[in-house]
C-alpha cells in the first residue's frame, strides 16, 4: 500500500497537471459512471489530502475521493489536440483528461464523489499527518501514552498517525531502537518527540524525490536493498539478513495482520 508521501506527491502532480481548467472524467470500466458524470467538464479547483486519503475539489462543490488502498495507481500520459487518446488498458475506474495530460485509476479501494461535509467526516476519523502543516502530534501523543497496544500497532493505525505505513513504520522504530512490541504507555515523551520529528524529516525526503530514504550515509554499504532501484533499508523486508549496525539477525513477525521487522540486539 501506498505511503502518505505517495498521496501528497500525487496531489501535486495533479494539482500542475489539471488544476485551474475544465478536466473531462469518464469510467473506462463503467464502475464509477454515475458519479464522473458530476464532474465531467467542471473545473478542477485544488487537490488535497490527509493521510492516505487524495481529494480532488471541483468548482460548484463536487469532491472526488480516493483511496488507493493495496492495488489502486494512477498511470499518466501526454495528450495532444491533434491525438486520439490512448485506448485504456485494464479495468480504468477513473479517466482524467486535461488539455495536456491524461491519467488513469485503476484499482482503488475507494473512488467515490462526496462533499465538504463527508471529507470532514473522514478526515475526523483520521489522526495527524505528518507532512501536513497543521498537523497536531499532541493528539497522536495522547492516544499513543495511554495505550497498552504495541508500538508497531499504533504507528500504522490511521486514526493514530494518519500515512505511515509498513516501510515508514519498520525503519522508524529501527531508527530509534525501540522494539516493536513495547506497548504504547512505555514510549516516553522524549522518545515519541524525537521520532515524530524524524518521521516529519523522512516523509519530507521521500515528498520530494520520491523515495523513502532511512539509513544513514555511514550505514549505506552491504547487501542490496530489497527490491532493485530501492534505496537501502535498516530492517524492512530483510527478516534473515545481518544488521547493518550490530550484525544480529533481522527478525520478522505479524503484528495486526502486517509483517513487522526488527532488530532484536539494536531494538530495546
Amino acid at each position: 500500500m501506498p505511503e502518505g508521501h505517495t498521496l501528497h506527491r500525487l496531489a501535486r502532480l495533479h494539482q500542475r497537471r489539471f488544476a485551474g481548467a475544465p478536466v473531462a472524467v469518464s469510467s473506462p470500466q463503467g464502475r464509477f459512471s454515475d458519479s464522473a458524470a458530476a464532474v465531467d467538464g467542471r473545473v478542477l479547483r485544488r487537490t488535497s489530502v490527509w493521510g492516505k486519503h487524495l481529494f480532488h475539489h471541483y468548482v460548484g462543490g463536487p469532491i472526488v475521493h480516493v483511496h488507493l488502498g493495496l492495488y489502486g495507481t494512477f498511470t499518466e500520459w501526454a495528450r495532444s489536440a491533434d491525438t486520439p487518446l490512448p485506448e485504456p488498458v485494464g479495468q480504468v475506474r477513473m479517466r482524467m483528461v486535461g488539455a495536456e495530460y491524461g491519467t488513469d485509476l485503476r484499482g482503488p479501494t475507494v473512488c467515490e464523489v462526496i462533499d465538504e461535509g463527508q471529507v470532514s467526516d473522514v478526515v475526523a476519523r483520521l489522526g495527524p499527518d505528518p507532512l501536513r502543516n497543521d498537523a497536531d502530534p499532541a493528539w497522536a501523543w495522547a492516544r499513543i501514552a495511554k495505550s497498552r497496544r504495541p508500538i508497531g500497532a499504533l504507528l500504522m493505525d490511521q486514526t493514530v498517525i494518519a500515512g505511515v505505513g509498513n516501510v515508514y513504520r519498520s525503519e522508524l522504530l529501527f531508527r530509534h531502537r525501540i522494539d516493536p512490541y513495547r506497548t504504547g504507555q512505555r514510549i516516553s515523551d522524549a522518545e515519541f518527540n524525537a521520532a515524530w520529528t524524524d518521521l516529519v524529516a523522512l516523509m519530507k525526503i521521500g515528498l520530494r524525490g520520491g523515495k523513502i530514504i532511512v539509513v544513514h550515509p555511514e550505514h549505506d554499504h552491504g547487501p542490496p536493498s530489497y527490491r532493485p532501484g530501492r534505496p537501502r533499508t535498516y530492517v524492512y523486508r530483510r527478516a534473515g539478513e545481518p544488521c547493518r549496525v550490530c550484525g544480529a539477525t533481522i527478525h520478522t513477525a505479524t503484528l495486526d495482520g502486517r509483517n513487522v521487522f526488527w532488530c532484536p540486539t539494536c531494538q530495546v
